[in-house]
């Protein structure tokens, strides 16, 4: 179909897949409009027969009586759902790895030097709806690492998959880790939970000494102290630049955690928070945002005995800025849609459990101007599903990113690693749909 005759007619969602093959800019050159589809925005009430119009990577117009462009591709979406790209505020699709055996902590180490983009982990992700995420390096040590803050744009390299900030920095956080997981009996690592805050201390207390050398020594280059990578990144964190992403479990440990971001003045994002039900309130006078995983098999570490379908819904209620994430493949990323329908059936309500898959995360990242929400003037990234989100009978079809289509289930080799088959973990059905292959 031409470009001009598609312009002109509305195009069955049948046949969208065709039609776009052979116009693989349309949403950016030229209008895309998909019509008489139900809207959840996320930004308030759903739209039961609405419009969704892309232009050049954003979002143009989005509502029940939303405005055409006379030159779009019209695309005839009845009966589908389209939901904003989900964000998952903790992954480690791309196989990245942060610090060894050598130390404890590691802020310097930076996960986009070991960061794969063609790995077949993302497009799983995308097949499971999932747009932006924050890929952490391990969880093993009391720092891991610095994370990445990635839009899945089916780039064949790291760096294509880059949100760069508007003063030209990289986005990305610091991962931190409390709990079992950075014990150890012998060598650098912490024997006790005790010991492993008091490392911590350590660290930020010397990094609190370089800052203040570094602002005494103002431009003058002869006063100011030798370079230290990772006390550099910290210097980020107390300054509030970069966000501390702390896997923390039990509720003491919670605390602990909570305890040393108030001793050093800054907000974390909380991750996993398994006993977060039973600190609630103390996490919401914190002001630190949580973001849960839902694990609903036996099995697991043991601080994570006392999980509950209920956590996120609790949260919610008493005020906690709450998302989910997948920690994948502790969750596999094709079913985060998932976690937010279990969180429903303990209790939270659906129009929060929307917002924690998408707005939340975005505010979580400090991504909220860009994503998180059908809104006119954010990035174009949305999901196109056969049906409710929150059913268990609805597919992910389409996942878009910046007014791209980066997942297609009509695709074969989308549709193998969506469902997966011999052959759907390996690297070589990345499926990168830019302009040459689509």
């Amino acid at each position: 179909m031409s470009r001009r005759v598609a312009s002109r007619c509305a195009v069955g969602f049948a046949a969208l897949a065709a039609s776009l093959s052979a116009a693989p800019v349309a949403a950016q050159d030229q209008p895309l409009a998909f019509v008489n589809a139900r809207i959840l925005t996320a930004a308030g009430a759903d739209i039961a027969n609405g419009t969704l119009v892309v232009h050049k990577g954003r979002i143009v117009a989005v509502g029940a009586s939303a405005q055409v462009p006379a030159d779009a591709v019209r695309v005839e979406a009845r009966g589908k759902t389209i939901m904003p790209g989900l964000v998952d505020t903790h992954s480690h699709i791309g196989g990245g790895s942060g610090g060894d055996s050598s130390a404890a902590l590691h802020p310097d180490v930076r996960l986009l030097d070991s960061f794969d983009a063609r790995s077949s982990a993302l497009t799983r992700a995308l097949a499971g709806g999932i747009t932006t995420v924050n890929v952490m390096p391990g969880s093993g040590h009391l720092m891991s690492g610095q994370t990445l803050y990635l839009k899945l744009r089916g780039a064949p390299t790291v760096d294509g998959l880059l949100i760069t900030l508007d003063d030209g920095r990289i986005a990305g956080g610091l991962k931190m880790a409390n709990g079992t997981n950075p014990l150890r009996p012998t060598g650098p690592f912490p024997g006790t939970r005790a010991r492993s805050a008091a490392m911590a201390r350590d660290l930020f207390v010397k990094a609190q000494a370089y800052r203040d050398k570094l602002k005494a020594a103002g431009s003058d280059a002869s006063k100011r102290p030798p370079r230290d990578l990772g006390l550099e990144t910290l210097v980020d964190v107390l300054a509030g630049t970069r966000t501390v992403h702390f896997h923390t479990h039990r509720h003491d440990d919670i605390l602990t955690a909570l305890r040393i971001a108030r001793e050093f003045g800054f907000t974390p994002v909380l991750q996993h928070v398994t006993e977060g039900w039973k600190v609630a309130d103390e996490i919401a006078k914190a002001g630190a945002p949580a973001s849960v995983i839902v694990v609903d098999a036996p099995g697991g570490k043991l601080e994570a005995v006392d999980l509950s379908l209920t956590t996120a819904g609790v949260l919610d209620k008493a005020g906690v800025l709450t998302g989910f994430h997948t920690d994948d493949y502790v969750t596999d990323s094709r079913f985060l849609l998932r976690s937010a329908a279990m969180a429903i059936r303990g209790g939270m309500p659906r129009d929060r459990a929307l917002y924690a898959l998408t707005m939340a995360g975005a505010r979580m990242l400090k991504l909220e101007t860009r994503v998180g929400t059908l809104d006119a003037g954010k990035d174009a990234d949305f999901v196109v599903l056969s049906g409710d989100p929150f059913s268990v009978y609805t597919t992910v079809e389409q996942t878009w990113v910046e007014g791209r289509k980066v997942f297609d289930l009509a695709n074969p080799k989308d549709r193998l690693v969506a469902f997966g088959g011999l052959g759907a973990t390996s690297n070589e059905t990345m499926h990168m749909h830019d302009a040459e292959e689509r």
